[in-house]
């Protein structure tokens, strides 16, 4: 018979991970996981959905500022079942189906002592360089940062509490509620997100605007009151924005713009009413004429609320994910190249 010890060198010795080696070259690759801690869960991942800085990493080796320099393991929208924990872990146990939050603060700043831990400077998040992320077999993650499914939500699910996480946050910050009525501009991925947060808020009427129409009609199979079909050429910006207001009915109260760009974030205060609120969600450029990107800010304390609103059917994140694929080599490269080209993949899911 095997002993433990030797268990978990053969296990090591199997475990793999999707690296990034280069642009667009992903390898399957063996990965070594860090030691066990004493507040530590290892989690076998999957479910793991590909998001847009997966693609821009895939396709140029950095997003803004973080610049992919050495081999590195990418992914971070994951969930998964626990194989081990921690002596010191008591809320969780093996065999819990849970989703992970991936972003690692230090825990010890006054920004994460104060609860703002999605300030943290040091703030570590998989599959952003430096840090390791969760395309693998297995992951070793903080317990704090791990979370317990409902038997009535899935992996996948548990997968889409990350990009929910962001459309959560946004619509908490903007204060969502049912007397604000809520325009969305861009209706890939995190528009789509943000646009259930704000009807599972209460918003009573909700326009999304975006440049493809395929998406839009998605939009407004998932609940949309009413779409735009909107161009990149800011000289449309007026006649775009009288449509807005004639499909809204009246004022905009609240706008996200979920894609960074000049004409979207124009888009976006232009067509919202004076005193209202402007939520910057998307980074589509790192540079905006208007100085805003700073403001942008990751979230915080979302993972119980989006398991909730996934367990009651509040929101309904199935319908997001338009392609699925499984861990092998020939189809990881598949999976980032049809979610590179984006068209008709909302979001693409690994089942591990």
């Amino acid at each position: 018979m095997m002993h433990t010890e030797e268990n978990e060198q053969v296990e090591e010795m199997m475990n793999m991970a999707a690296w990034l080696l280069g642009i667009k070259n992903l390898q399957i690759q063996p990965y070594h996981l860090p030691p066990l801690g004493p507040n530590d869960v290892k989690v076998q991942i999957k479910a793991l959905g590909i998001c847009g800085s997966d693609v821009h990493h895939f396709k140029n080796m950095r997003v803004a500022n973080f610049i992919v320099k050495k081999p590195m393991v990418i992914g971070h929208e994951c969930a998964g079942i626990i194989k081990d924990i921690g002596s010191n872990v008591k809320s969780l146990a093996i065999g819990d189906r849970v989703a992970l939050e991936p972003g690692i603060s230090c825990q010890t700043c006054n920004l994460c002592k104060n609860g703002t831990y999605n300030l943290c400077k040091k703030m570590k998040f998989f599959g952003s360089p430096p840090t390791n992320g969760s395309l693998a077999n297995q992951v070793v993650h903080h317990s704090n940062l791990v979370f317990k499914l409902p038997d009535n939500v899935s992996l996948e699910e548990g997968a889409m509490c990350e990009p929910l996480s962001v459309g959560v946050h946004a619509c908490r910050r903007a204060g969502v509620n049912p007397d604000t009525k809520v325009l969305i501009v861009g209706a890939g991925p995190i528009g789509l997100v943000t646009m259930l947060a704000a009807r599972a808020f209460g918003a009573p009427r909700v326009v999304v605007a975006d440049v493809d129409q395929h998406r839009l009609s998605i939009a407004k199979n998932l609940g949309a009151d009413g779409t735009i079909q909107v161009s990149t050429n800011i000289q449309d910006l007026g006649e775009e924005i009288s449509k807005i207001h004639k499909i809204i009915g009246e004022n905009v109260d609240i706008s996200f713009d979920c894609v960074g760009f000049d004409k979207t974030m124009s888009t976006a205060l232009t067509a919202t009413r004076a005193g209202g609120k402007v939520c910057l969600v998307g980074l589509g450029q790192s540079r905006m004429t208007i100085p805003l990107v700073a403001a942008a800010a990751r979230y915080r304390n979302t993972w119980p609320l989006c398991i909730e609103l996934l367990r009651t059917g509040k929101i309904d994140v199935k319908p997001l994910i338009t392609h699925r694929y499984k861990f092998t080599q020939e189809d990881v490269e598949k999976a980032f190249e049809t979610s590179a080209k984006g068209g008709s993949a909302i979001k693409v899911m690994f089942n591990l």
